[in-house]
């Protein structure tokens, strides 16, 4: 399957202006009404602690197994995290690919591959990192946040993510053909590599991530000096992140009859505004929510916040 999200005809100027605009302040109000407690204590651990079958934060890891089906079960639960929800900006592309026609399954399951492929290979890479000099990083640190002080770990997370939030955004206006398409030349010898690409956005989303939960596995990684532990976690971490987004994918693919395709092809340039809609706003979430606002939660910027 060639991805078509970038080099497709793009709608007029005075539009992709509005779009873009629209996109970024629909971003910003994801921002600012976001609650992080209920995110990730309501849902996230009420999924694991479920799945588990106990408080997955107040019992310790008990060997490289329990650390193995606490990374994917706590990568699930995180699906909807704000260091996760970037994922769900692939959807729309993925789904409108291949036009009005209904994809095999074998269609739909090539893209989800190449995605894993991308996340499965930063994954490893940063979980054998991890193992091996995890316990001197900054996402290592136990130590409390202080108010007006950015810590290693803030500072590391906003590093990441503001990157990865720069990325979805270059991508959102690059379907809009309002700056160049980075993937022009290497597509057309190798037309998975955008999908890989994407799949890599995603895995280094680990390498910021400040999720309770995640550091719970991130620490035992790394206290363990494993490298093939720390390689499986992470790995299965990444994965358990993919496993919403993919069903959700699948479910508008086929289970809905053609009709989700054939809307997106009924309009030409349907699915490049959606795409671009969908990279514009969770990147401009990611970007302006771990960095703006974690500077407002450190209470060095104002930065408005509904308490919820």
């Amino acid at each position: 399957m060639q991805p078509t999200f970038l080099h497709a005809q793009p709608p007029a100027i005075p539009k992709r202006g509005r779009l873009v605009v629209l996109s970024a302040l629909a971003g910003f109000v994801l921002t600012v009404i976001w609650s992080a407690p209920f995110v990730d204590r309501v849902i996230g651990d009420t999924v694991a602690n479920s799945m588990l079958g106990h408080d997955a934060k107040a019992t310790p890891l008990d060997g490289v197994p329990a650390g193995i089906a606490f990374a994917f079960v706590t990568g699930l639960a995180g699906s909807f995290t704000a260091c996760n929800i970037a994922v769900f900006g692939v959807v729309t592309p993925l789904v409108g690919d291949r036009g009005a026609a209904r994809p095999r399954w074998l269609d739909s399951l090539r893209p989800l591959w190449w995605i894993c492929v991308g996340a499965v290979g930063i994954s490893a890479v940063y979980g054998a990192l991890v193992a091996i000099v995890g316990t001197s990083m900054p996402q290592f640190a136990t130590t409390a946040s202080v108010a007006g002080v950015l810590s290693p770990r803030q500072v590391q997370s906003m590093i990441v993510f503001g990157l990865i939030g720069v990325a979805f955004v270059y991508l959102g206006l690059a379907a809009l053909r309002l700056v160049p398409d980075p993937f022009a030349r290497i597509r057309r010898r190798h037309p998975a590599v955008p999908l890989v690409v994407m799949g890599v956005l995603i895995g280094a989303l680990l390498i910021g991530r400040p999720f309770p939960l995640f550091r719970i596995m991130f620490r035992h990684a790394a206290e363990s000096g494993n490298v093939f532990y720390g390689m499986s976690a992470f790995v299965l971490q990444s994965l358990g992140n993919l496993v919403i987004a993919a069903v959700v994918f699948l479910v508008l693919a086929h289970g809905t009859g053609g009709r989700v395709q054939r809307w997106l092809a009924a309009r030409p340039g349907r699915t490049e505004r959606i795409t671009a809609v969908a990279f514009l706003v969770f990147g401009t979430f990611t970007l302006l929510y771990w960095d703006l606002r974690s500077l407002g939660r450190a209470g060095l910027i104002w930065y408005p916040a509904v308490g919820w």
